[in-house]
């Protein structure tokens, strides 16, 4: 797989940011500023060229316009560079009815696949707290790694919102309408739920050592899938869904199904939410996240960009110190933000690191 790195980026009317031209390196880039200065918004902005959307919930156009703007146009500009250092130019042009952009100024016919793993200062709680999160973050990075998978999400989602209209409203022989659709709802629950165990399974390989990579720690850390369909095949998912259609039609929904599955985060074999102070928590979170990129590594031989939005909080300061060693001798691409003073000055002594000063959306690069 070919992975990218952002070079140089340029936006017009993205939020507060000036369209200074903002210079990147492959290795560590400190985003450095006081709060409300714009930091966060240069790794929002990366996230928008290379996804499609932001990281922030429900942010869409207007919330990305700048208010001093004349024109409700946004601009965007960036350079990224292959694994043999070739330039690829994206470009790209946004108002509040369209979109479009552009690879070396030709009009991009699919969206570039440009790998990225964000990390805010908000997720380690989110993930430990919240069950539809911890889906989330799982979907959304085993399809980073697996497009069989994003494709199998996407018919499930399909099939399961047909499914729960016609429970909804129950028009005339639904019933054999939703026999249809439970064919392959089992056919897709059990594929997910094979590629979620494999991506557990594969992921546990990296975890504990990560997690003593970086915070020279000895601590057990492994992710379990919670679910009622384990051992199960097709055809028992299936009489699975079809015994609770009674139930699924007094509510006018679908009760139960792989979308409610849920993952345990284990920490010496314990419920990490139940047994783990809140920096144990992050730190056990971090190492999460930065074993699914060595696993992007170990399949791709190709790192996804690493944009982290100041994650100082919760730590002491011995535990990132630990963090700034393990980013400074990895070689993956990472943005790092952060307003914390004791931080900021860590990341200043980091010996080659790119260092970027934002002032009221103003750029000043120091390398």
């Amino acid at each position: 797989m070919q992975s990218f790195k952002i070079s140089k980026l340029q936006v017009t009317n993205f939020r507060n940011l000036q369209p200074d031209i903002i210079n990147f390196n492959s290795g560590i880039n400190c985003i450095l500023g006081e709060n409300g200065n714009g930091k966060t918004n240069i790794l929002e902005a990366i996230h928008v060229i290379s996804l499609r959307k932001s990281f922030r919930k429900n942010a869409s156009f207007p919330q990305y316009l700048g208010i001093d703007c004349e024109q409700p146009e946004i601009i965007f500009s960036s350079v990224f560079l292959d694994n043999d250092n070739h330039k690829l130019s994206v470009s790209g042009k946004m108002n509040n009815d369209s979109s479009s952009w552009f690879v070396d100024g030709q009009p991009m016919k699919r969206k570039l696949d440009l790998k990225t793993v964000f990390i805010n200062p908000f997720d380690s709680y989110a993930f430990h707290n919240t069950s539809s999160f911890r889906r989330q973050w799982m979907d959304q990075h085993i399809s980073q790694l697996n497009p069989v998978y994003k494709k199998t999400l996407s018919r499930y989602t399909s099939s399961l919102r047909f499914r729960n209209s016609l429970l909804s409203k129950k028009p005339p022989h639904f019933r054999n309408q939703i026999n249809a659709i439970d064919i392959e709802l089992a056919k897709s629950s059990f594929a997910l739920t094979n590629f979620r165990i494999q991506f557990l399974k594969e992921m546990e390989g990296f975890c504990t050592n990560t997690f003593k990579e970086i915070f020279s720690e000895e601590h057990t850390l492994k992710v379990t899938l919670d679910t009622r369909v384990m051992g199960m095949s097709e055809e028992d998912i299936f009489n699975m869904l079809q015994s609770r259609i009674q139930k699924d039609e007094i509510v006018g929904h679908t009760t139960y199904g792989v979308h409610k599955d849920d993952y345990v985060l284990l920490f010496d074999g314990l419920n990490s939410f139940e047994y783990c102070s809140l920096g144990q928590q992050k730190m056990s979170y971090l190492s999460l996240l930065f074993a699914y990129v060595e696993l992007f590594w170990y399949k791709f031989t190709s790192f996804p960009m690493v944009l982290i939005d100041d994650v100082s909080g919760e730590l002491d300061r011995h535990r990132w110190q630990r963090l700034i060693d393990y980013l400074e001798k990895s070689s993956f691409q990472v943005l790092i933000t952060t307003a914390n003073e004791k931080f900021k000055e860590e990341l200043e002594r980091i010996e080659g690191a790119n260092k970027i000063y934002v002032q009221s959306g103003s750029i000043t690069n120091l390398n």
